[in-house]
Parts: structure tokens; C-alpha cells; sequence
């Protein structure tokens, strides 16, 4: 039986990145996706690289490796991911503080700048200025997540990567004296050996830590959004609201002295949260969205027509001609963290066992954490993956 040096759980954008970095380092790879099809929060991004946005010296280097990577990924990979520079436009409403608004940004690595209605319906003609009080606007990087997803995995497979279509049914662990032991997962009751594996499954970590007994700081939003069939062009930019409240619920829901909320399911933290805004992508498909809310049941039931409704409407007020374009709603997790950093590294406690997940920015952190984080194991000593340790 074939033993492999490291298991991938987990076949979107992380996962697959982290595939091909482990094979370029020499390893044999094993990467494991439940989905034929994928249906969390890859698929549903609206593809953004905020390689501007880094408030620290750790995410500043970050961004601006991420950028350079980007520029050239397409080559690497041998594959198109459509990469791009556009404007960002984040809108604040008429009764919104500009100032403040800008002030939250002051300690960017390239902090936006502030413009009038006006300048923002020039920037992006479909805007309502009637609505905004001003906006914010900077450079901003894009890829197509699926076609990015989907050169990551053919370029891990041309390096020996195996990929398997199943869901892991058992993470396999013997004790030991002291720390527990990882040997391999089992997947269809045939079990596929090895002393690492590494879970890079989003807003489904925490529930796959959890069956082997794993509490971390890692959590999960659900994402309700809609999307457009390809359609003519009609957004230029990526619009956002300058005052994203998803990171403010990330921050309030995992609070230490609520984390038991997380244990099980059945509990909302916090009350949803609506952040307009929306994309175009190359081929013309729109994304429009979000809604994020804190069910701690990655299952749980959500009402599309209810979601659907609270998208349009907030939609009909920033990009009006949008509101009643025909599109399917859709629903995913997104994983994140206590402190807007990922969680990257050694379950302490578990030989073997690692994480890959809790990305509150996670196109633009992914690729180079992911090549990071394949030196570091194969013996480069890397003081930037110690610093997002999941026992930190």
C-alpha cells in the first residue's frame, strides 16, 4: 500500500495551492475533495487580491508577494487565471462620517483615497450618487477563483499529486505517550497512509478538527449571495462597502467567552450582517451579495427567498439597474479566525495532524503562504509560518 508524505483535505483554492507547493518541494501528495463539483466559498468568491491592504509588517510582505506571484502565476501554471489590476470602489452612504471611514484604512500599505459621488459615478457608472455621502477608491487586484482553482490542481497533478473524489470518513490516530499520533484518513473503508495530513477545508475545518477531538480558534460564516448568468458587460469595478461589517461579526462571534456557542449546533452568535456589493467577472458572469451569518451548524437551514430579497434590496440602493436581474441564489461557508489571520501549522498536540484554514482574506494570503508553508516543512526554517501557528 502506497504511503504518502503528506494528505490534503480540502480541494478549493487552499487546498489545491498547498497540493502543488508540498509536490514542488519533492513530496508525494494526496489530495482528498468531497465535491466533483465545488460548492463553498472558492466557487462564490468575487475573486478580489487585496494586495494594498496590509495593516502589519507580516501581512504587508504577504501582500506584496502576493501581488508578485500573481503577475506571473499564469506562466507558472501554464494555465489562464485571468489576473487583473481594477478599481476598487467602496461606497459609504449619504449619512455615513467619510473621514472615519477613511481613517480605518490610514494604516494600509497603500491607503485609498477619498472621492465624491461624483468621481465615483465616473469611476463606475452604474452607481447611484444620490445614495453615497462619498466613497473610497484604490487599485485592486482580481483573478477568476475557478479558473485559478482549477490551474493550481492541474499543475499539482503534473507533479505527481493524486486526487481523490470522496469524503474523508476518519482521520486515523493512535495514541502515544504524550502527543497523538496521526497514521492516514479512511476514505470508502479503504485507508490511504501517511504521517501528515493537513486540513485545508474552509468553513468545514472546524467540524473536521472536531471529530478527532480538536478545539481551535477557527470558525465559519454562512454566505448567501446571488448570481448572473453571463451578461453583457455593465460593472467596471469591484464594488464594496467601505465599512465592511463581516469583519466586525467575525471579531464579536469569536469571542473567548462565547466560543461554547461553537460546540454545537443549534446557536447564532450574532445577528446576520449584509455587506453590499457586487462584481463582473471576465466572462460576464455578476456576483452580488453578501449576506454572512454566524449558525454554528454548517448544515443549517436558510431561507433563499428571504436572503434573495435582502440582496436586492440593498443592491437597489447602490447599483439600482441590478436589483431585478434575473440570477440564482446561492448559499457557502467561509472560514475564519479570532484575530483576521490564518491558522497555519502543527495541531499542538497531534504528531502529524496540521491546519490550513481561517483565512479572513484568503486570495490574497493563499499562494504565498502556501509556498511558505511547503519550504518550511521541507527544512527551510520560515519565521512568518511560525508567527500564524495554530496554537499561537
Amino acid at each position: 500500500m502506497k504511503t504518502y508524505d503528506w494528505i490534503v483535505i480540502g480541494g478549493g483554492i487552499g487546498g489545491v495551492a498547498l497540493s502543488y507547493e508540498l509536490a514542488r518541494q519533492g513530496l508525494q501528495v494526496l489530495l482528498i475533495e468531497q465535491s466533483v463539483n465545488l460548492t463553498g466559498a472558492s466557487r462564490f468568491s468575487y475573486g478580489g487580491v487585496a494586495y494594498w491592504a496590509g495593516t502589519t509588517p507580516l501581512t504587508r510582505q504577504l501582500g506584496a508577494e502576493s501581488f508578485t506571484k500573481y503577475e506571473q502565476l499564469s506562466d507558472e501554471l501554464e494555465s489562464e487565471i485571468q489576473f487583473r489590476v481594477l478599481d476598487l470602489v467602496m461606497t459609504i452612504p449619504v449619512e455615513g462620517d467619510v473621514t472615519q471611514a477613511a481613517h480605518a484604512y490610514a494604516h494600509c500599505a497603500a491607503p485609498p483615497s477619498v472621492i465624491s459621488p461624483v468621481i465615483a459615478k465616473e469611476l463606475e457608472p452604474q452607481l447611484n450618487p444620490d445614495a453615497l455621502g462619498g466613497a473610497l477608491t484604490c487599485r485592486h487586484g482580481h483573478i477568476e477563483p475557478m479558473l485559478t482553482v482549477e490551474a493550481y490542481r492541474r499543475a499539482a497533478e503534473t507533479l505527481g499529486v493524486e486526487v481523490v473524489v470522496a469524503k474523508v470518513e476518519t482521520i486515523k490516530i493512535q495514541d502515544g505517550l504524550g502527543d497523538r499520533y496521526i497514521q492516514g484518513v479512511n476514505v470508502h473503508q479503504v485507508d490511504y497512509p501517511s504521517q501528515n495530513v493537513i486540513i485545508a477545508a474552509g468553513g468545514l475545518s472546524r467540524w473536521l478538527l472536531s471529530s478527532v477531538g480538536v478545539n481551535l480558534p477557527i470558525y465559519f460564516t454562512h454566505a448567501e449571495l446571488i448570481e448572473i448568468a453571463p451578461m453583457d458587460p455593465c460593472l467596471r469595478t469591484l464594488v464594496l462597502p467601505a465599512q465592511i461589517q463581516r469583519l466586525g461579526l467575525e471579531t464579536l462571534s469569536s469571542r473567548p467567552e462565547i466560543e461554547h456557542f461553537w460546540d454545537q449546533p443549534g446557536h447564532e452568535p450574532m445577528p446576520s450582517i449584509l455587506d453590499a456589493g457586487g462584481i463582473q467577472f471576465c466572462n460576464g458572469r455578476l456576483l452580488l451579495g453578501q449576506i454572512s451569518r454566524t449558525l454554528t451548524d454548517p448544515q443549517a437551514n436558510l431561507n433563499p427567498s428571504t436572503g434573495e430579497m435582502a440582496i436586492r434590496t440593498a443592491i437597489g440602493e447602490i447599483l439600482p439597474a441590478l436589483k431585478d436581474v434575473a440570477g440564482t441564489w446561492h448559499r457557502c461557508l467561509v472560514a475564519f479566525s479570532r484575530d483576521q489571520l490564518p491558522l497555519v501549522g502543527k495541531v499542538p498536540g497531534y504528531e502529524g495532524l496540521h491546519v490550513f484554514s481561517g483565512f479572513s482574506n484568503p486570495l490574497t494570503l493563499i499562494p504565498p503562504v502556501a509556498q511558505r508553508f511547503a519550504a518550511h516543512v521541507a527544512g527551510t526554517a520560515d519565521d512568518l509560518i511560525v508567527q500564524l501557528h495554530p496554537g499561537r
